[in-house]
C-alpha cells in the first residue's frame, strides 16, 4: 500500500509549519495510523543524530517523537547547514557531501531531488501516512526554478497542501491571498485549505475576514490555531525570545549569540527550568552579571572565535572567572576553550590555525570525517547519568583530557575539566535534557538545590497539547478524509 501524503507549506518562514506538522503527526498517531514526518530539504543549524547514524534537522527528530518513532535520515534527506552568508554544507541522507555556494547548489539540485524522491518512496511503502513540511515559502519567485522543497515536491508526488500563515506578525490575509496569486494554476489547485496560526483574542472579531477569504479564494479555512504560551518544542533555527520574567532567577546563565551558533536547542532545558534565567548575548552587548557562561556549538569555530575576541568576550570571561564564575563549552565551545584550533584542510573556511581562549589544556584539529553518534555515560565530577549526541569534525588532544567531563559507556572519555574546576567542556549536545545531568550541572554552577527537570517529558506534554489543539480547532473531518483515518481505525 502507498501512503497518503499531506504537505504543510507556509506563507513565510516561521509561520508555524514545524509546529503544525508535529501536531498533525501526533494527531494521526493517536488514531493508530503508522505515520512518518518528512521534510525534503531543510536549512538549519539545529540538527540531530539519527538511529542509523546520520544527521537531520532537529525539528524532524521532534516530529519523529510525535509519531512514536526514532529519527531516521529518510525523514530529512537534504539538510543545508549555512557556514557563510552565501554558502552551506550540504548533507544528503545524513552525510556531508560538500560545501557549496548558492550557484553550485542550484546546479546540484537535480541530484538532491533524486535523494528526496528515494526517501519519499521508502516512506510511502513503509507507512500509512506521511506528513510533509515545506521550507520557507512556495512564493519565493527567485527559488522556483528547480524547487525541491515546496511545490516542486508536491507536484511530483501529487499531494494536497495546507497553507499556514502567522497572524501574530500581521497581514495574514495578504500573506495567504498573495501567496496563492504567485503560484501556478496547478499549484493553486492543490492548496486544499488554509490554517491561521498564533491567534490571540476573540475569534468572533475575525470571522468576517475568514468569510471574505473563503469567498475570494474558494478555499476553506481549516481552522484558526491559538497562540500557545509556554510550549516547549525546539526551534527550527531562530534564537528563542528573551525571558524578562526570569532575570532575577537564582542562577543566571549567559550564552554568546555566535553568528554561526549551532544546536542552540541545547539550552531549551535551561530555559524551561524555573530556577534558571538564560540570556543570549548578541552583537555589541556586554556580558551581564551571571553565574555561568556557556560557549555553544558553532558551524564555523575559528570564525566565531574571532568574533568572540572582537566583542571582548576573552577579557570578559577572564574577569568572570576571577570573580569565581563558571564556564562551560559545548562542542565548538569546547574547542574554543582550548589552546588552539587547527584547520589545515580548510574544512570550515580558509586553511590555518587560531589561538584558543586557553582555559583548557587541549588543541583541536578539524578533520573531513564528521563524528556522528549517540552516547551515554556518567559525569566524571558527579554521581549522575548523562546522555547526548556528538556532531563534530574536530579531534581534540592534550593533557587536559586526562581529567574528563564524562566517562562514556562505549569506553571513551569525553571533554575536559580545568584543574581548578571552574571551566569544563564537552562534545555532547543535549546533555541538559537528562534530568540527572541537568541537576548536577546546575549544582556545579552554583545552585544549591537544583530540582530535576525532564526535558523529554516536557516535550512530550507539548506534543500532546498540540494534538489536542488540532482536535479543538481544525476541521478534522477533512484531515480524516485526506489521511484515510476512518478506514485505518476500522
Amino acid at each position: 500500500m502507498t501512503a497518503r501524503v499531506l504537505m504543510v507549506q507556509g506563507c513565510t518562514s516561521d509561520a508555524g509549519k514545524s509546529t503544525l506538522v508535529t501536531a498533525l503527526c501526533r494527531w494521526a498517531y493517536r488514531r493508530r495510523l503508522r505515520v512518518a514526518p518528512f521534510k525534503p530539504q531543510n536549512m538549519a543549524l539545529n540538527s540531530a543524530v539519527t538511529m542509523d547514524g546520520g544527521e537531520i534537522g532537529r525539528a524532524q527528530a521532534v516530529q519523529a517523537q510525535a509519531c512514536g518513532l526514532e529519527p531516521m535520515v529518510d525523514f530529512n534527506p537534504v539538510l543545508l547547514k549555512p557556514n557563510s552568508d552565501v554558502g552551506a554544507q550540504v548533507i544528503v541522507h545524513g552525510r556531508a557531501v560538500a560545501n557549496m555556494d548558492a550557484r553550485d547548489y542550484h546546479d546540484y539540485k537535480r541530484r538532491a531531488f533524486e535523494a528526496v524522491m528515494a526517501s519519499h518512496g521508502r516512506l510511502a511503502e513503509a507507512y500509512d501516512a506521511v506528513i510533509v513540511e515545506g521550507a520557507g515559502s512556495p512564493a519565493e519567485i527567485n527559488l522556483r526554478d528547480g524547487d525541491i522543497a515546496n511545490m516542486g515536491y508536491a507536484e511530483a508526488v501529487d499531494c494536497p497542501v495546507i497553507l499556514v500563515a502567522d497572524i501574530d506578525r500581521g497581514g495574514v490575509f495578504a500573506h495567504l491571498v498573495g501567496t496563492l496569486a504567485l503560484l501556478s494554476s496547478s499549484e493553486r489547485a492543490r492548496v486544499a485549505g488554509f490554517v491561521i496560526n498564533r491567534f490571540r483574542g476573540d475569534l468572533a472579531l475575525l470571522q468576517s475576514g475568514l468569510d471574505w477569504l473563503e469567498r475570494e479564494t474558494g478555499k476553506p479555512v481549516l481552522g484558526v490555531l491559538p497562540y500557545l504560551p509556554g510550549l516547549h518544542l525546539e526551534a527550527e533555527d531562530a534564537l528563542p525570545q528573551a525571558q524578562p520574567e526570569k532575570m532575577a532567577a537564582p542562577l543566571r546563565v549567559a550564552v554568546p549569540a555566535l553568528p554561526r551558533i549551532s544546536n542552540h536547542t541545547d539550552f531549551d532545558a535551561l530555559r524551561a527550568h524555573p530556577g534558571v534565567g538564560l540570556h543570549f548575548v548578541g552583537l555589541g552587548q556586554s556580558l551581564p552579571a551571571c553565574d555561568l557562561v556557556i560557549l555553544p556549538g558553532s558551524k564555523s569555530t575559528r570564525a566565531d572565535l574571532a568574533w568572540l575576541r572582537a566583542q571582548g568576550w576573552d577579557e570578559a570571561i577572564a574577569r568572570h572567572l576571577r570573580y569565581g564564575g563558571k564556564v562551560l563549552g559545548i562542542c565548538g565551545g569546547l574547542q574554543m576553550l582550548g589552546q588552539a584550533v587547527h584547520d589545515p584542510l580548510g574544512i570550515e573556511g580558509e586553511p590555518g590555525s587560531s589561538a584558543g581562549l586557553g582555559w583548557l589544556d587541549l588543541e583541536t584539529a578539524l578533520q573531513p570525517q564528521k563524528q556522528l553518534c549517540r552516547v551515554q555515560g556518567r559525569l566524571a565530577f558527579a554521581e549522575a547519568r548523562v546522555q547526548g549526541y556528538e556532531i563534530h569534525c574536530g579531534i581534540s588532544r592534550g593533557a587536559g583530557l586526562a581529567s574528563p567531563f564524562a566517562r562514556l559507556d562505549d569506553g571513551r572519555s569525553d571533554g575536559a575539566i580545568s584543574a581548578d574546576g571552574q571551566v569544563m567542556g564537552s562534545y555532547l549536545h543535549g546533555l541538559f535534557d537528562d534530568p540527572q545531568a541537568l541537576s548536577a550541572l546546575l549544582q556545579w554552577a552554583g545552585m544549591r538545590h537544583a530540582a530535576e527537570l525532564d526535558m523529554r517529558a516536557l516535550r512530550e506534554a507539548g506534543i500532546e497539547r498540540l494534538a489536542d489543539m488540532v482536535d479543538a480547532h481544525l476541521q478534522t473531518n477533512l484531515l480524516e478524509q485526506w489521511l484515510g483515518v476512518t478506514a485505518c481505525v476500522a
